[in-house]
């Protein structure tokens, strides 16, 4: 047996008891002389270890008293078991859909399920159904045995212990901007989650997740306080333990630290996501990586993580095609939310400030955790990006609604008589508010900024209002939101992001007017901020002459005003270092 290859195991199955005889027996005068006396029907019946119930007790016996070393138990079994000689050990058994009569009765009696001829023949593409009942003796041997065990495994509960939502003072920090200081997204939600571990009802239910480098996303500050979980507790020295921040080890630790090990970490993701059902206790996992590790590297597993229900955050760090491009293309994500967008389960959003993450975690814990949403069986992906800037405090009168539904006007035009449009996401809203005001300088041009924290979520709501209106005909049709925001404003519509097009371009059947987008296709290179942004036609001067261009397409200026613009910011440096068109519209 050691000897015979998987195929000819295969082929046996698929063949006869006189072929196995030959082939398999009759290799050996003493495996021959075996079966000698055997029929080519006794010799046919045989089964592999698999299907036979006293092999597969008799080896777990042999392995539960053999001490001192682990034992493996092979256990070999053949594809289509049971299902007749037809779809027995054959390539073409998951192809093929249907049991003839024959081997439907063939199935019957090797399994004694008590249906006779006639129910068969009455409909043999119909089979009736068997179900011994609960009081089979069988059914009562599998049940008692369970319990034997603890019950189910796993086991979903429906209602988790209750908890307490943090408190809103924890939230104040985010709305108050950074003053004078240059702070990065990607900090400014590092200080907001240590303020949410200090919560006294929540905090220690939050389970931060770092699968790299704690400090360059600024979680460092975590280590003396929050500790990092190992069950044995430190046992090394640490390199860095002369600073005040450095790494801390305990048995009673919070922080899931998993190395360079995004799958351990997305494992780890899941299994604090769904305890509030296979426990009965709230978890809320963040899990922190750079966002090119995430969906693209274990995007089955972001899959799975909605499959099963798990609920938390999951943070992709250093966000964007060019804000982390001196480490190499590895970073270059232009693409996570297109991924994102392919998941039902995620809820992503491209916040540019920290007041809009603010509001963001808050809705989503309240969704996720506070028991007043009809589906809370989502799990949120924000972005957030490395690049330091100075973090305004949240404005008057903001809409919030807006932000939380995907968009919302963060600055109106104040000087200028051409109107557009600037729909911007992450990083790229502060180019677009340098553009509002050159346009508005230089151009004569009133540009309103909109923030748009989710190209996502207004593409899934757009999606919902098209679904609705084909499925209600006879009711009053939904707006999308996209469409409801932009239809009393005026002039073109032009979306950046420091993402692909295809992200912005997720709305483009929803916007009432002219529209045209900038964002970063192909791998581009490694270098500066600044000339990969123009390198991608993404930058400030490139969405000052896209709305200019709208412009004249719709003849509101003169098309000399466009290469007046293009020369002055000298945008042919990208049309000389590049292929194709990558700041065209699609």
């Amino acid at each position: 047996m050691n000897s015979t290859p998987d195929g000819d195991f295969q082929t046996y199955k698929a063949e006869s008891g006189g072929y196995i005889r030959e082939h398999f027996f009759g290799r050996d005068p003493r495996t021959a002389a075996m079966v000698a006396d055997w029929t080519d029907d006794e010799i046919w019946a045989l089964k592999r270890g698999g299907h036979d119930y006293r092999k597969l007790y008799a080896a777990y016996s042999e392995a539960l008293s053999h001490k001192g070393q682990p034992t493996v138990i092979l256990a070999k079994t053949v594809k289509g078991y049971g299902l007749g000689k037809t779809f027995e050990g054959r390539n073409a058994v998951h192809q093929m859909k249907k049991l003839s009569l024959d081997v439907l009765k063939s199935f019957r009696d090797d399994l004694r399920i008590p249906i006779s001829d006639a129910e068969l023949e009455a409909d043999p593409y119909r089979p009736p159904y068997y179900n011994p009942g609960p009081n089979h003796p069988a059914v009562q041997y599998l049940l008692a045995k369970r319990r034997e065990l603890g019950g189910a495994i796993p086991q979903r509960r429906n209602v988790p212990t209750p908890i307490a939502l943090p408190d809103a003072k924890h939230y104040e920090l985010a709305k108050e901007g950074s003053g004078k200081q240059e702070v990065a997204t990607t900090m400014a939600f590092a200080r907001l989650l240590k303020d949410l571990l200090r919560d006294d009802s929540m905090g220690k239910r939050f389970v931060p997740i770092i699968p790299d480098e704690a400090r360059t996303f600024g979680m460092d500050s975590f280590f003396p306080t929050s500790k990092i979980y190992n069950p044995a507790g430190q046992n090394y020295v640490s390199v860095d333990r002369e600073l005040l921040l450095a790494y801390k080890e305990s048995v009673q630790g919070q922080i899931i630290h998993t190395g360079i090990n995004e799958a351990g970490a997305m494992a780890a993701f899941v299994a604090a996501g769904t305890s509030y059902a296979t426990q009965g206790e709230v978890m809320v996992p963040i899990y922190v990586l750079y966002s090119m590790f995430g969906f693209q590297r274990t995007g089955d597993q972001m899959w799975l993580a909605g499959d099963q229900m798990a609920r938390g955050f999951i943070i992709g760090a250093t966000a964007g095609k060019t804000t982390l491009t001196g480490e190499g293309l590895q970073h270059a994500d232009g693409h996570s939310h297109l991924i994102a967008s392919t998941n039902d389960a995620v809820v992503a959003y491209d916040p540019a400030f920290a007041f809009e993450i603010g509001y963001i975690v808050k809705a989503g814990l309240e969704r996720m955790y506070g028991g007043q949403h009809a589906d809370p069986n989502v799990y949120y992906y924000l972005t957030v990006y490395n690049e330091p800037m100075i973090q305004p405090a949240e404005p008057a009168g903001i809409d919030v609604d807006g932000l939380l539904r995907g968009m919302y006007k963060y600055r109106a035009a104040s000087v200028g008589h051409i109107p557009a449009q600037i729909l911007a996401s992450g990083v790229a809203v502060p180019w677009a508010l340098e553009a509002q005001e050159i346009l508005a300088a230089d151009w004569n041009v009133a540009a309103d900024v909109w923030s748009v924290t989710s190209w996502n979520e207004l593409r899934r709501d757009g999606r919902d209002s098209d679904r609705y209106n084909f499925l209600h005909p006879t009711e009053l049709p939904r707006i999308p939101y996209v469409t409801e925001k932009l239809r009393g404003e005026r002039g073109p519509v032009i979306a950046v992001s420091d993402f692909m097009h295809a992200v912005s371009d997720q709305i483009r059947p929803y916007v009432p007017t002219d529209f045209a987008t900038l964002g970063g296709d192909g791998f581009g290179f490694s270098d500066t901020r600044a000339a990969a942004r123009r390198y991608f036609a993404i930058d400030t001067q490139s969405i000052v002459v896209r709305v200019l261009e709208q412009l004249a397409k719709r003849g509101e200026i003169d098309r000399s005003v466009v290469i007046d613009a293009f020369q002055r910011y000298r945008l042919d440096d990208v049309t000389a270092g590049t292929t194709g068109n990558p700041g065209g519209d699609a």
